[in-house]
């Protein structure tokens, strides 16, 4: 079953996703409007994975046009993140796990905050960014996942199979669709909630490929 997982490619979508949710894109890459950087995104031979990626691509295309009309595409990205994540006065779809842990939580520093930082610190990873971001947030969950990725690529992964997939059930893919719904509530057609779709299925593909 390892041997089937394609770990680098698994840990390089991670990767991308998980930085492109702790930055606005003008402080990031802006390939994500790129639609050939789409055109060439793993989709792991899942039709699912392939139909977000579409909808991503459709939306760099759709980006492209603006441009050609004078509009800023990474500035109009970031503006949507701006709104999402950070506020003010504050984000219309919180960006950490432990608000998607109970109804009416309000405070995203909670349970799910130390269970992150444990889990970082197992790796010998911890955070380190200028906006002191909690652990939980959906951005690090997937540069975590990244990360065991490449441990696995290199051989020097201490973490079992069910390990992982346990983390990606009870942690990423437990909350991501109900964040995403935040997002495209609050942006509708946006950035943001086509890339969250991309990452929850590959999440799932990759849940799959751990259980099969």
């Amino acid at each position: 079953m390892c041997k089937d997982i394609p770990w680098k490619t698994l840990s390089e979508a991670y990767a991308f996703a998980g930085n492109s949710l702790l930055k606005p894109m003008t402080m990031t890459s802006t390939v994500g409007l790129d639609p050939a950087f789409w055109e060439a995104f793993p989709v792991f031979d899942d039709d699912a994975v392939a139909q977000a990626v579409e909808a991503c691509a459709c939306y760099a295309e759709e980006a492209g046009r603006r441009a050609d009309e004078g509009e800023d595409g990474p500035q109009r990205a970031s503006v949507e993140y701006t709104r999402l994540f950070v506020g003010p006065p504050s984000p219309a779809a919180p960006p950490w796990e432990t608000m998607y842990r109970g109804k009416d939580v309000t405070v995203g520093f909670g349970q799910a905050t130390f269970e992150m930082r444990e889990l970082l610190r197992a790796v010998g990873l911890e955070v380190r960014n200028a906006n002191n971001q909690y652990e939980d947030h959906m951005g690090i969950e997937l540069l975590y996942l990244s990360e065991l990725c490449r441990l696995r690529v290199i051989g020097q992964s201490a973490t079992e199979l069910a390990d992982i997939a346990a983390f990606i059930e009870q942690h990423p893919l437990a909350w991501i669709e109900p964040f995403r719904d935040r997002v495209s509530e609050a942006a509708p057609n946006g950035y943001f909630a086509g890339l969250l779709l991309v990452a929850q299925r590959v999440l799932e593909h990759h849940a799959k490929l751990l259980t099969r």
